[in-house]
């Protein structure tokens, strides 16, 4: 029998669509899973097509050409340890295995550290775009060693999304780079649903805007500077019914907002490194606010504000609405990015936030027209500070911070909240801030803790008896 080319081991959705779409795209691909049911489910598909189920590991392996490529589809965590122990001992010098899971980086770091030691060469990759993403073409972000990067390059780049006929995937860095990029980008993703979900609530609650209005609305701004993947299926959210009720879907969704944990990861991550990133965190703790549903139903009985409806042209509130959005979406993009630099130097990872840019503009979730601006942003300067400094960005902000403040006045005024709203405009407000309140605080820690204080008329430390 002819060898398979790649082995994915995890034959959960996400696996078997990254099998499908490798077949399609001229490879052999074997599968196996603990689950026979899933080995069955994936040899249910072979007929006429170059799959090979695997109903036990050592079938598996002897089915793989060499050196091995084996993708692992499973749960992040324990389960990875658990597959990469139960692949170990069968593995040769030069194998490559590859964790293609939503892993958390200093896990990759050291599975990375400890592989390479035993000769078997490793990338954690991450990817986006969900269930179609994976069968039709993802954003793959790999880490590891280059020549890793070059055993799986061919398959990786043919199965990726294309923009401009350009593969969205590219080598990120060393050992957990992948991981980690793929990990920001879950925060950011993070921030840009909850400023839409805020915009949302602003033109919904405080407006009054029906779906049907919000439909039109939100396909207009996807015509747009907005025009993204999130937008895109936000106005088809809002054009769906329930066939059993006729009322809109949306409507019938529990305010909940569940997490998987990476977004969570990032903030903290940003506490570590000392990044801003107020946005990120401010979409985090919606999700967490969301999840305290029957307090919250008990504290509307009991809590006072204002009515929650605007009065005001509609049209106007829409307008500014829409620059608003834009305007904190670039705030956000400034916080993620500017996290991404900080690790670089941390970590070591040598990143290209360009490269990072052009592969995020298709098959991921934030994929958006944005990004090219963001990756032309980064080919002007490849050391640009912070992206709010970038003279298309800094004139995009300039010309739309007055909507931001009007639309966080409004949200304040309607008593409707908008923690990530709010959080991008007191970012912009604090980075362009030529002085800040921070001397009150160090003279607080001085004064309790002795902490001394620097000064701004002459070098050194200084600390005052204040009592």
């Amino acid at each position: 029998m002819e060898k398979a080319n790649f082995g994915v081991m995890g034959l959960g959705v996400m696996g078997h669509m990254l099998a499908l779409n490798m077949e399609r795209n001229g490879f052999r691909v074997a599968g196996y899973d603990l689950d026979l049911e899933k080995v069955r489910a994936y040899g249910a598909d072979s007929g006429g097509r170059k799959l090979i189920a695997c109903e036990t590991l050592d079938v598996f392996l002897a089915t793989l050409e060499l050196p091995r490529r084996i993708l692992m589809m499973v749960p992040a965590g324990k389960p990875v340890d658990a597959a990469i122990a139960s692949l170990q001992p069968f593995l040769s010098k030069g194998d490559l295995l590859i964790d293609g899971g939503n892993t958390f980086f200093q896990d990759t770091e050291r599975r990375s550290r400890e592989l390479e030691g035993a000769g078997i060469i490793y990338i954690g990759a991450g990817v986006s775009g969900g269930e179609q993403g994976a069968l039709w073409g993802p954003a793959i972000m790999p880490g590891g060693q280059p020549e890793a990067w070059e055993l799986v390059r061919p398959i990786f780049e043919a199965i990726s999304a294309r923009v401009a006929d350009e593969p969205c995937v590219a080598y990120m860095g060393p050992r957990g780079a992948g991981h980690y990029v793929k990990m920001v980008h879950n925060g950011i993703e993070y921030g840009d649903m909850q400023l839409i979900a805020e915009a949302y609530d602003i033109l919904h609650r405080g407006l009054g805007l029906d779906n049907a209005r919000l439909h039109q609305v939100f396909r207009e701004w996807n015509r747009g500077e907005l025009e993204s993947y999130l937008i895109e299926i936000s106005a088809e959210i809002f054009g769906r019914s329930d066939p059993e009720t006729g009322q809109a879907i949306v409507d019938l969704v529990l305010d909940e907002a569940q997490q998987k944990g990476t977004g969570k990861w990032t903030s903290q991550n940003a506490l570590d490194l000392g990044a801003p990133t107020p946005t990120i965190n401010a979409a985090v703790e919606s999700r967490i606010l969301s999840a305290y549903r029957d307090e919250r139903l008990r504290a509307a009985r009991i809590l006072g504000g204002p009515e929650a409806r605007l009065d005001a042209d509609p049209e106007t509130v829409i307008g500014l609405v829409g620059d608003a959005l834009y305007a904190a979406k670039i705030c956000s993009y400034a916080q993620g990015f500017g996290l991404l630099r900080l690790a670089s130097r941390e970590y070591e990872y040598d990143l290209n936030y360009a490269e990072i840019a052009r592969i995020w503009r298709g098959g991921c979730i934030i994929r958006a027209r944005f990004l090219n601006d963001i990756r032309q942003a980064f080919h002007r300067n490849p050391d640009l500070a912070n992206l709010m400094l970038d003279p298309e960005f800094s004139g995009a902000l300039n010309a739309r911070e007055r909507a931001l403040r009007r639309v966080v006045a409004l949200a304040a005024e309607s008593g409707i909240p908008a923690l990530a709203f709010s959080s991008a405009l007191a970012y912009y407000d604090a980075y362009r801030s030529e002085r800040l309140p921070a001397n009150l605080t160090q003279a607080q820690r001085d004064y309790f803790g002795a902490h001394t204080y620097r000064r701004v008329d002459r070098p050194g430390s200084f600390h005052t008896e204040w009592q």
